[in-house]
């Protein structure tokens, strides 16, 4: 230990972000709705996918972490219990619905300055869709019947200008996203969805940056600016500002990682000290966007592992398949399956099976195949 630094090897990091992101037990968090939001509340958000080859990812990431999921757990909170809500993190995501107001400010932002994508987007269309949903309820782009058509200008777009100005309105935060059939998305005004006015205070950008630090250290024990500001880049001198200060309070302590000298992490005192125990013969197969693989740099320094996401790379060139899932065993990744769902079937499919370990054993492979018939439940459940 140098002075006011405690230096970690890299293992002992990644297991204080294996245990911080839930899965270091089977099932560390309680059943139904209340672990679902138990889940959503550690890991700060949950990424949202529409690629369906098989469970799309936010169903799958709740999975990983609550072996009784079921997805009439997230409707429930999503448009029921309205403990969760969707907005922008660096991708599109659920996050709990307490912290809605940290993401007042952006919603602000892009009302004043939308981006180019709107720009498109007339005033008088905008108005109609608003006008609808405060007359009839929440809509899905379905409902709306006298769009004149247009041609679409991007794959992801929409011959119906509607479409566009219901987005206009979620990310200026006067709309929300009420109720998700599969990925159909259902509008509703956001003040009466969730029965609150739209006078909700706005945070100074000093508690929004206090939020993204605490969200960081919540699920990734040990963090980095860089990690904190994952896709994010206009709040890093902010946060670095905010660890320093933390720093000086002994609120936290920098943290030296051998072999990674050049960049600076932080962690609460408190997490430094714990004894973590993580189950050995537990196997995780992890979607490509769950939280503990999405970061790719934190990936390759805590677990000498390089994941390849696939889905947009030409079929000759893939190395381990179209949505290879990584195969988390204890506290290291040990393989990459590529897998499909045949939903006519009933079936998961194995694409491929590739090996990151060296000497895989026979007792390993048995184990992982165990939690692919389990995983295969899951698929083809309601």
């Amino acid at each position: 230990m140098t002075k006011n630094k405690v230096q970690l090897q890299p293992v002992q990091v990644r297991n204080m972000f294996i245990q911080n992101q839930g899965l270091c037990d089977r099932a560390p968090f309680k059943k139904g709705l209340n672990g679902l939001n138990q889940v959503i509340e550690q890991l700060g958000y949950v990424q949202i996918d529409t690629i369906n080859v098989i469970e799309r990812c936010h169903h799958h990431i709740f999975y990983s972490r609550l072996p009784e999921y079921k997805k009439a757990d997230l409707t429930n909170a999503q448009s029921k219990a309205k403990t969760v809500f969707e907005y922008w993190t660096h991708a599109l995501a659920y996050i709990p619905t307490k912290n809605y107001k940290y993401f007042i400010p952006e919603m602000k932002r892009f009302s004043k300055s939308p981006s180019r994508w709107f720009s498109d987007v007339s005033k008088s269309e905008y108005q109609k869709v608003i006008e609808l949903i405060r007359q009839e309820g929440p809509i899905s782009i379905r409902d709306i019947k006298d769009d004149v058509l247009v041609e679409k200008k991007h794959a992801w777009g929409s011959r119906k200008p509607s479409k566009k100005a219901l987005q206009l309105g979620f990310y200026k935060g006067e709309l929300t996203v009420a109720e998700r059939q599969s990925m159909l998305k259902k509008y509703e005004l956001s003040d009466r969805h969730f029965q609150w006015s739209r006078d909700l205070q706005m945070p100074e950008r000093k508690e929004v940056v206090s939020y993204h630090v605490n969200r960081a250290l919540q699920a990734q024990a040990v963090v980095s600016v860089s990690s904190i500001c994952y896709l994010q880049n206009s709040l890093k001198a902010d946060v670095q500002k905010e660890l320093l200060n933390r720093l000086s309070k002994k609120k936290l302590v920098e943290i030296e990682v051998n072999g990674l000298e050049k960049e600076t992490f932080y962690a609460k005192p408190n997490d430094v000290e714990r004894k973590i125990k993580i189950d050995s013969e537990l196997i995780h197969l992890l979607s490509p966007f769950d939280p503990l693989v999405i970061q790719r740099k934190r990936l390759m320094q805590f677990f000498d592992y390089d994941h390849k996401f696939e889905a947009y790379v030409p079929a000759h060139k893939r190395v381990y398949g179209y949505f290879a899932l990584p195969v988390l065993s204890g506290n290291q990744f040990v393989a990459v399956i590529d897998l499909k769902a045949d939903r006519a079937s009933q079936k998961l499919l194995i694409q491929k099976w590739t090996w990151i370990l060296k000497k895989p054993s026979a007792t390993l492979k048995r184990a992982i195949e165990q939690e692919l018939d389990r995983f295969a439940t899951f698929q083809f459940s309601p």
